[in-house]
């Protein structure tokens, strides 16, 4: 099957339809953070709500929302915590919602391991840290807007609750487009793989063509040989016989008397 060309509408359109999904769960995620902060230690039903709720695919992709801990935790507390929410996601222990637990623990594991990396740990940290710095600036920007029209420079992000909702909200945008140019990278990296498949096997098929030929021609080459000795000796044959058939005695001079 052909795969299609990553063109820029294409590319465009995917970008625009992963922006409005992630909106739309947005608002929901910040609910889910409220009912989160007034009860910190989750049943398994919520636990497995939470990691399976709509929109998952895009919450999960920050680790340390998975494992509902701060970045600055230290690797103990994140096995701690693993610990902790794989007992109470995992499928043996909740039997009668064994799918969703499945894929809610699978969430767990995957946050823990890739904090167990020291380099996507980081990578993690990087986008978060980009995502509070985004804020800031456009804080500051917003302040500076605002006193240069003579208004009151306070801001809604003033609260920290809500400075910290900001930056939770530019965080995912900023892991889901990640996501989005991973999956476009790998679509890339397929499409390149399988080009270069369909090159190796043409090339394949036209080296044993030429060998077959070869092959053929080698084997067919005493025949040739025959064919042509054959037609030489009948066509020598054939020359001898029409020589002697007009072959003709010299003409003798008669000698005239006077």
């Amino acid at each position: 099957m052909t795969l299609a060309p990553h063109t820029p509408s294409r590319i465009c359109a995917a970008r625009a339809v992963t922006a409005i999904a992630v909106s739309a769960v947005l608002l929901r995620s910040l609910e889910v953070k409220q009912i989160e902060k007034r009860d910190s230690v989750l049943t398994s039903k919520n636990q497995i709500e939470r990691l399976t709720r709509p929109g998952s695919s895009y919450f999960n992709l920050n680790p340390f929302e998975v494992l509902q801990i701060d970045p600055e935790v230290t690797d103990e507390e994140i096995k701690k915590r693993f610990r902790q929410l794989s007992i109470l996601v995992h499928p043996d222990k909740n039997q009668d919602d064994a799918d969703r637990a499945q894929k809610a623990f699978e969430a767990v594991d995957k946050a823990y391991k890739l904090l167990l990396d020291q380099e996507q740990k980081k990578r993690a940290l990087d986008v978060i840290q980009a995502g509070k710095e985004y804020v800031e600036h456009t804080v500051k920007e917003r302040k500076k807007q605002l006193k240069k029209e003579g208004k009151p420079t306070n801001v809604e992000e003033d609260d920290p609750e809500l400075f910290k909702q900001a930056v939770y909200k530019q965080t995912m945008k900023l892991f889901a487009e990640l996501e989005i140019k991973r999956k476009e990278r790998e679509a890339k990296e397929m499409h390149e793989r399988k080009r270069q498949r369909e090159e190796e096997i043409e090339a394949q098929e036209k080296a044993k063509r030429e060998r077959e030929w070869q092959k053929n021609f080698e084997e067919s080459r005493d025949g040739r040989v025959d064919s042509w000795r054959n037609f030489q000796a009948n066509t020598k044959g054939k020359k001898e016989k029409k020589n002697r058939t007009f072959l003709r005695p010299p003409k003798v001079k008669m000698e005239q008397r006077e």
